[in-house]
């Protein structure tokens, strides 16, 4: 093994894929890669974005940008690179596009797609428009290009309860889509009547649907002192018995600031993997699920998308519905700051 191999093998390692269960020989095929990456995203200029469900070797091993939606929608904001590569799903790698018409953004899993988004038409949205005149139409991130061109402001599981407070403060009804339980529990915490006051439809996350919170209170049992952390998309009746509801990053920032001798997050299993690499002296449990989509990026199928892009993989998003969408995720970079 020649040094420059050697020292990636090392950072890697430090990373935390060592104790995440990557043996020393796939540490040094994964090396090999990620140099090749290194010099690539120099040549092709370049810069590769990656949400934190991603696989922790396309998160330490090729990522310039690591976070949740919201955050990963501001860095890829008026970035300097001439292309980005997009470790996440469709409805992601379209919101970079919209927000950076003139670069090429491509999707190393163009078949990674997502329940929430796949939930919702915007021919329902506009449907939902007709039926609730007047009422502002929110969505969460987790939508299409042409469903966001239909609303009037893109809300993130960080942001959403910050905006529709401002909102109710002109309105007396609002829409919100697709996620109902998130619609259930943002209903809830601002005091307000379902289907009189907010609207919600019924789509689900094929990860969080499955938690339940039968398993909490035996973990509680079990792990005496836990903090439970659970994502918004939750059933309301898990959230209730939560510690901290809320997104990715602002489950990141609640460890940080806590003691505790355990903590469990209940939601998709690659934020337990960085959070373990990232903070290697707190204590986590397991309670997680996989999101097939978000595990369909590999470090070899991102290093592919830099060599010879499949025309699969380039991400394009019509004008008129990138205008229109635009307009939304501009309104909630207003609303949320």
């Amino acid at each position: 093994m020649n040094s420059e191999l050697e020292e990636e093998v090392d950072r890697l390692s430090e990373k935390g894929l060592l104790s995440l269960g990557y043996g020393e020989a796939e540490l040094e095929r994964l090396a090999a890669l990620t140099l090749r990456l290194g010099r690539l995203k120099k040549e092709r200029q370049a810069v590769i974005a990656a949400h934190v469900y991603q696989r922790p070797e396309v998160i330490h091993g090729a990522a310039d940008f690591i976070g949740d939606s919201y955050k990963l929608a501001k860095d890829c904001a008026g970035v300097a690179a001439r292309r980005i590569v997009f470790c996440g799903v469709r409805f992601m790698a379209e919101t970079a596009k919209i927000l950076n018409p003139e670069k090429e953004v491509f999707l190393p899993a163009p078949e990674a797609g997502c329940s929430l988004a796949e939930s919702i038409s915007s021919a329902e949205v506009r449907r939902l428009k007709a039926e609730h005149p007047g009422a502002p139409v929110v969505c969460y991130i987790n939508t299409t290009a042409e469903v966001k061109a239909e609303c009037d402001c893109v809300v993130t599981s960080a942001n959403a309860s910050k905006i529709l407070k401002r909102l109710f403060a002109g309105h007396k009804k609002i829409v919100f889509l697709p996620d109902e339980w998130m619609g259930r529990n943002l209903a809830s915490e601002l005091g307000r009547k379902i289907g009189r006051e907010l609207v919600v439809w019924k789509g689900r996350c094929i990860v969080h649907e499955n938690f339940d919170a039968s398993s909490v209170r035996l973990y509680r049992r079990t792990y005496p002192g836990v903090k439970i952390l659970a994502h918004a998309e939750c059933s309301p009746a898990l959230v209730k018995l939560a510690d901290f509801v809320g997104g990715t990053g602002g489950m990141m920032r609640y460890i940080r600031r806590t003691s505790a001798p355990h903590y469990m997050l209940v939601t998709e299993c690659g934020l337990g993997d960085y959070a373990r690499g990232e903070m290697p002296e707190k204590a986590f449990i397991p309670m997680c699920r996989l999101c097939p989509y978000m595990k369909m990026t590999s470090l070899s199928s991102v290093l592919q998308t830099l060599e010879a892009p499949r025309p699969a993989q380039r991400v394009e998003v019509k004008p008129e519905i990138a205008a229109k969408a635009r307009k939304a995720l501009e309104r909630m970079f207003e609303l949320a700051e």
